[in-house]
């Protein structure tokens, strides 16, 4: 071989220098004895220990043995040695003390030989390698913390492959789905995961979404416990990769929302069903409709629609209560049901009012035959306590497609029939005719005059004394009546559901408020001091605008706000409590008082008389009209009275007819009545002049001072005072 030129060797040398001189690190070269006493260091021995080249080749300078950690001394000469006998390479991670007192983590990757007749002979190189290890032990609390959480955790929490199986779980999770420990849950899982979710879609759809964006956020399912109980979880997990992007795992928590769920369905179920018959209501009558309409329109057959109506039922419900009512409704609901297939639909229209879709019938006879059926079946007598109930029912019926398509109008057919049924002697069913359009025209004709009802005058205001313990005038309760010139005298249970619907309530409601506030300041004498009130429809409260139109009609009419009354009832109190609340508390403000009338006919009301503003609580009729002949009906009354009291509210009593009814409301500790008992509805004009008749009479003081006020009601939205 030819020897190198000198030149070349020269340069490779200078190179080499300069590489081992800018090393990150010490470049070094020693013995296991004496210490470790180097025989060369690089330049970077400073940047390393703090100790220049020259102090650790200086014999009475630093040894490197010494700047290794006590605690790692003998096992860092130990690797070395064993390294030494094998001549071979050797790499160890140690810690050094450095000069400034420092301690750093160190990297020595070298080759040890064992000297011939002396010690082993080292050369390496020495790295700085603290920022990685002090990474590794952060990472490695880190790991230690999570792992800690992932086991301690109350929270159902997992890890799986890419391919879904189950790497780990938590306790928590093994609770959840009914395992002793989690090791029991993977060997579960891993077996029957398949069989975890109730629907097997929802497996497939959860690793197709977690695979298409990485992750899932609050996927809900139905899954199966270990023994069997079927529950509802939501999960979260996310992808899982480590610092170099790699993909390292899926991971989730896992947690129960069964109850949150039955929460759900059941308000749901609430929305769409009667609440007392679990019948479906309005609602879900129109969805079925539409589907039954869709069903029959595709295969070309006939669906029947029978408006149902119990004969007699109010007398039954004034006479034996709301309570003996309710279990006659019931009752016919469950003989409705029961007549039927399980493809039709019964539905609770209202009140004693039932709607039946009668799917795919062949043709009128079949569809007769099974309204007998019903009509039989409803008649049977039902027991309730010791009454033995007796109602028919009236039916109307129109058919799909015969009759028409659009479905409001066949409700409005069947209807007309049932209607019809009723003025032929009750008890009967009728199919629906060209001849029924009558009922149907009238009503188009109530709806048509209503929009001008307002304007051209037609409506009016009747007023019917209120009256304290003391026989003392304290208020009128003013009745809303329409009188049209071809239509006549229409009460308001007939045409104020329609100004509901069509969207009039408003505009009845401000010519209300405007004629009653108008008549009360009008008012002089002793009937200057006289309260008014308003019967507010509830959807009025829909759109929040009742505060500022009340403000409004205040502030034009001159009327203190503290001889205004704003009567609710119940009804209002199902949906949105808070926003009604809301605008409750804001009409108190104005110094409006507040009164919940026909108080037990509706909804379950008791838990809202304490959190709203109510001032005033008024008995409903039907209960005054028993309280002198049922004792269950008087221990009702005193009931309601002493509740009432209790919570602050004066308590009225309305439909008073008979003495007897006004000792037993008067003993109860009522504070106001109202009915024929003391005078019928008259115009505002004779207000007055009643007061001073009556007060010449010797029946009334006429007195008020303002603290005896108390406000009168004005019914826009119900045929308060029965015919008067």
């Amino acid at each position: 071989m030819r020897p190198r030129p000198v030149e070349v060797e020269s340069i490779g040398s200078q190179v080499m220098a300069l590489l081992v001189d800018n090393l990150d690190g010490m470049v070094f070269r020693c013995t296991l004895a004496s210490g470790r006493r180097m025989t060369f260091a690089s330049p970077g021995c400073r940047h390393l220990t703090g100790y220049a080249s020259d102090e650790l080749l200086a014999s009475d300078g630093a040894a490197y043995e010494a700047l290794i950690h006590p605690d790692e001394r003998e096992m860092v000469n130990g690797t070395i040695q064993a390294a030494a006998e094998f001549g071979r390479r050797y790499q160890i991670e140690y810690r050094i003390l450095c000069r400034d007192g420092h301690v750093k983590w160190v990297l020595e990757r070298g080759l040890a030989e064992q000297g011939v007749s002396g010690p082993a002979k080292i050369e390496g190189l020495v790295e700085d390698i603290t920022e990685r290890v002090q990474a590794q032990m952060e990472l490695a609390e880190a790991e230690l913390r999570y792992r800690s959480i992932f086991e301690h955790s109350e929270v159902g929490m997992y890890q799986t492959t890419e391919d879904g199986q189950y790497l780990a779980a938590n306790q928590a999770l093994a609770n959840l789905l009914g395992y002793g420990n989690p090791a029991e849950l993977l060997a579960g899982l891993n077996a029957w995961a398949g069989q975890f979710y109730v629907d097997p879609a929802r497996r497939a759809t959860y690793r197709r979404q977690i695979r298409e964006e990485g992750r899932v956020k609050g996927f809900e399912s139905e899954v199966v416990r270990q023994d069997g109980v079927r529950i509802w979880v939501s999960e979260d997990a996310h992808a899982v990769f480590d610092t170099q992007g790699t993909f390292r795992c899926y991971e989730g928590t896992v947690i129960d929302v069964t109850e949150r769920h039955r929460y759900e369905e059941q308000l749901e179920f609430q929305a769409a069903h009667d609440a007392l018959t679990g019948l479906p209501n309005r609602n879900l009558l129109q969805d079925r409709l539409h589907q039954a309409t869709a069903l029959a329109s595709r295969a070309g057959v006939k669906v029947a629609l029978a408006f149902v109506d119990l004969d007699n039922f109010k007398v039954i419900n004034d006479t034996l209560g709301h309570a003996a009512g309710d279990l006659l409704l019931e009752a016919v609901a469950g003989r409705l049901v029961s007549c039927l297939r399980e493809t039709d639909t019964v539905a609770r229209y209202g009140g004693d009012e039932f709607v039946l879709i009668l799917m795919a019938q062949p043709g009128l006879a079949d569809i007769a035959r099974t309204l007998e059926r019903i009509q039989e079946a409803v008649a049977d007598p039902v027991v309730v306590g010791e009454h033995r109930l007796h109602v028919r029912a009236s039916i109307g019926v129109s058919v799909y497609p015969d009759d028409g398509e659009d479905l409001n109008l066949l409700l409005r057919y069947a209807d007309a029939a049932m209607y019809h049924a009723k003025e032929d002697g009750k008890g009967r069913f009728a199919f629906y005719t060209g001849a029924f359009n009558r009922a149907v025209t009238e009503r188009f004709a109530i709806e048509t005059a209503l929009r001008g009802a307002v304007e051209g005058g037609e409506m009016r205001l009747h007023y019917q004394p209120r009256v304290d313990a003391n026989g003392r005038a304290c208020g009128c309760e003013a009745l809303l009546r329409w009188t049209h010139p071809s239509l006549g005298g229409l009460r308001p249970d007939r045409f104020i559901p329609l100004a509901e619907e069509l969207g009039l309530i408003h505009e009845i409601t401000e010519f209300v408020l405007a004629t009653v506030c108008r008549d009360a300041v009008s008012w002089g004498g002793s009937a200057s001091q006289m309260g008014v009130a308003v019967n507010v429809s509830s959807r009025l409260f829909a759109d929040g605008r009742l505060p500022q139109l009340i403000r409004g009609v205040l502030r034009k009419t001159g009327l203190p706000p503290g001889r205004l009354e704003i009567e609710v009832t119940e009804s209002l109190l199902v949906g949105n409590v808070e926003h009604t609340a809301r605008q409750l508390r804001d009409l108190r403000s104005l110094g409006v008082r507040i009164a919940l009338d026909d108080f037990g006919t509706g909804y379950s009301a008791l838990s809202y008389l304490r959190k709203l503003p109510f001032d005033v609580l008024k008995v409903d009729r039907s209960f005054v009209s028993e309280c002198d002949q049922s004792e269950d009906a008087r221990a009702l009354v005193r009931g309601i009275v002493s509740m009432g009291a209790a919570l602050g509210l004066t308590v009225v009593a309305e439909g008073i007819e008979r003495s007897s009814q006004l000792a037993e409301l008067a003993a109860a500790g009522c504070a106001e009545f109202q009915g024929y008992l003391f005078a019928v509805p008259m115009p505002a004009q004779d207000v007055a002049m009643w007061l001073r008749r009556n007060h010449a009479a010797g029946r009334l003081d006429g007195s008020l001072s303002p603290s005896d006020s108390r406000p009168a009601a004005v019914s826009p939205g119900c045929a308060e005072g029965g015919p008067e």
